[in-house]
């Protein structure tokens, strides 16, 4: 393939690949998530399957220079079905020393390192804890970057020298040096480069001379690529076969957004949202706030608390409340929980996981707070539960939540996570007519005839008489003649409404609440599992984020030639009702979360299955090709036969996900 340069023509070889995974690395401030960001929209145009891994440190400006303040973004794309952002990437862009110590340990042999040389002075080695330049000792006897495919190449020099004409300080000039980078892997892997230059127009527009430097560093680096003889390879990797429709990349809080938006317009309800800015969820306070043609109203409130207790009174006043926070703020929220509870008013509790405990891992994924959203609150407090299982399938889990709030006028929990939250994909974008009707059912009229002092009969509204399918009650918009009542967190007498304290009562409305949401899986279409074979002795169970892992895992496990069924949860409370059925059809179940077991507890309490659990809590996803040795581990246990997934001539790369249908 011939392509002509700048200044010379050149051939360069061009390689077919089915995937690639690629991580920009670099200090807090070397803009490694745009980067990432633009390498995964260009991507995204070209057609690719992807998924996206960023990672950054939760000070807003770690020190410079060192492993704390490393940055990085990681995109898989591939010519087919992907699950995940890979486990080790086979290219790596590091723009320091520190950015090159954090990572190396992720690389597999024979990946490709691309560093900026610029930045490995004897200040930043010893930052990073180097007693040396390993750029120095290449091809020498303690090399550590052996077995690798080093590309030294300062970045951050040519960046300058391409931006000399703009002017800047050569401090502003080297800031140009990630647009740089993305102009090199852009050439290197056939990224159409339009999007790009158009984003940079439009971010920099008032900003002439920064928006040159930025165009010519980013064209600079594709040139350098096309005509330096340091790169003699280009790469194609063929867009992605996906079913007909209309595709845009999408992160998991702007999906999660959307959907929120969505369940607005299929309730005919306005939409409130109560929050407190928390990371990794205040990107869902950003994105609501610029919607109020839809009829969004947002709310920073002062505190969590008041972020729910607003919520709640939008809630009581008829609209689809919100509150959206992370696990220490549901720590906070727990008894306003409870009152909605009580009061048996629709709320949707969005939980973005981070790690922790406490203040814990702001920036990094967990799904630990699982058993807090199930157990999390004073008294008898029954709340349903719902998980989005990848970023994209946040916007349908947000409807979902939507719907079983409305419907059975209760809080509801959606659970998602960092890893969902920063992470994108492909998303078909969905027709409104598509979606699910939510009917908010309001009452309009008396619902209780009774017998008053004179005998007489009359009708009053009694606010906690039940729908006798849902158990919901009715929701009576203030203001609404003949319908006026009141509501608090004391508990109510039976239908009434009435405070109550009875002891029978209390036991009745504890046990009724409880049947409330059971009464929701009457609702819940039947679980799908998938077990090709239909021999599979082994069943693999997972919520939430784990479902690209268990997914990449059960695909090398099968392609093996083992069998192997999985089964993945969005309704954690309450279960489907066929759950207990599909668990005592396997001999084994294997439950991976990113915790120390939550799912697995409540799977033994509930169906008394001997439930083994996968846990890893890194503040990092599953690494599919560990958990695929585990899985087969188990098949092999089952089998009574040892089980060797490189067996069959695959020898397929550890992290390597096998398209579906492979």
């Amino acid at each position: 393939m011939e392509r002509v340069g700048p200044n010379v023509s050149q051939t360069k070889q061009v390689k077919q690949l089915d995937r690639v995974i690629i991580r920009f690395a670099g200090d807090s401030g070397d803009g490694m998530q745009l980067t990432g960001d633009r390498f995964t929209q260009e991507s995204a145009v070209f057609g690719n399957d992807l998924v996206t891994l960023p990672n950054f440190p939760a000070e807003i400006r770690a020190p410079q220079g060192t492993i704390p303040g490393v940055s990085s973004f990681q995109i898989h794309f591939a010519d087919h079905d992907i699950l995940t952002a890979g486990d080790r990437p086979d290219v790596l862009v590091a723009m320091n020393p520190a950015a090159l110590k954090a990572n190396l340990g992720d690389l597999p042999r024979g990946a490709t390192i691309i560093v900026d040389t610029h930045d490995f002075t004897k200040r930043n080695l010893d930052k990073a804890g180097y007693s040396s330049n390993p750029l120095d000792k290449l091809g020498e006897v303690d090399d550590i970057l052996a077995g690798f495919q080093v590309q030294p190449v300062d970045l951050t020099g040519i960046t300058v020298e391409a931006v000399k004409e703009f002017g800047l300080s050569r401090k502003d000039a080297a800031r140009a040096k990630n647009m740089f980078a993305l102009g090199l892997l852009s050439w290197m892997y056939g990224r159409p480069t339009e999007p790009t230059i158009t984003f940079l127009e439009r971010k920099f527009a008032k900003v002439a001379d920064i928006l040159g430097a930025n165009i010519a560093a980013f064209k600079a680096g594709w040139n350098y690529g096309e005509t330096t003889e340091t790169f003699v390879v280009q790469y194609e990797i063929k867009p992605a076969k996906m079913p007909s429709g209309t595709y845009r990349n999408i992160t998991g809080n702007l999906a999660l957004s959307y959907g929120l938006v969505a369940a607005g317009v299929r309730s005919n309800l306005p939409v409130f949202l109560g929050s407190y800015p928390i990371t990794p969820a205040s990107d869902i306070l950003h994105e609501l706030s610029k919607h109020k043609a839809f009829g969004v109203t947002t709310l920073q409130a002062e505190d969590e608390i008041a972020g729910i207790g607003a919520a709640i009174g939008a809630s009581f006043a008829g609209q689809l409340a919100i509150t959206t926070t992370s696990g220490p703020g549901i720590a906070l929220k727990s008894e306003a929980i409870g009152l909605a509870v009580m009061t048996e008013l629709p709320l949707v509790v969005v939980n973005v996981q981070r790690g922790g405990p406490s203040t814990g891992l702001p920036t990094k994924t967990e799904q630990a707070d699982l058993l807090q959203a199930m157990y999390g609150r004073n008294g008898e407090a029954p709340v349903p539960i719902v998980a989005p299982q990848s970023p994209g399938d946040c916007f349908a889990a947000a409807v979902e939540a939507a719907r079983i709030a409305i419907t059975y006028r209760t809080p509801v929990f959606l659970l998602s996570d960092g890893y969902l939250a920063n992470g994108s994909e492909p998303w078909a974008i969905p027709s409104v007519e598509d979606l699910p009707v939510i009917d908010a059912n309001f009452a309009t009229e008396p619902n209780k005839t009774v017998t008053n002092a004179k005998g007489e009969q009359d009708t009053e509204f009694w606010p906690y008489l039940r729908d006798e399918a849902t158990y919901a009650r009715p929701w009576a918009v203030p203001g609404t003649p003949g319908l006026e009542h009141r509501i608090g967190g004391l508990e109510k007498g039976e239908g009434h409404g009435n405070i109550s304290y009875d002891p029978a009562n209390h036991d009745k409305m504890v046990r009724i609440r409880q049947e409330k949401i059971q009464r929701i899986a009457d609702s819940l279409p039947p679980l799908e599992v998938d077990d090709p074979s239909g021999q599979a002795k082994v069943l693999v169970i997972g919520w939430g984020s784990t479902y690209g892992p268990i997914g990449a895992a059960c695909r090398r496990v099968r392609r093996a030639g083992y069998d192997v069924a999985q089964v993945h949860l969005r309704h954690l409370n309450p279960f489907p009702k066929d759950l207990g059925e599909i668990l005592k059809s396997y001999d084994k179940v294997l439950v991976p979360e990113m915790n120390l077991g939550q799912l697995s507890k409540m799977l033994r309490a509930e169906y008394l299955v001997d439930a083994q659990g996968y846990n890893h809590v890194y503040g990092l996803p599953l690494k599919a090709a560990e958990l695929a040795e585990a899985i087969g581990a188990l098949v092999g246990e089952t089998e009574g036969r040892e089980v060797n997934l490189g067996e069959h001539g695959l020898n397929l790369p550890a992290d390597h996900e096998e398209a579906p249908n492979a």
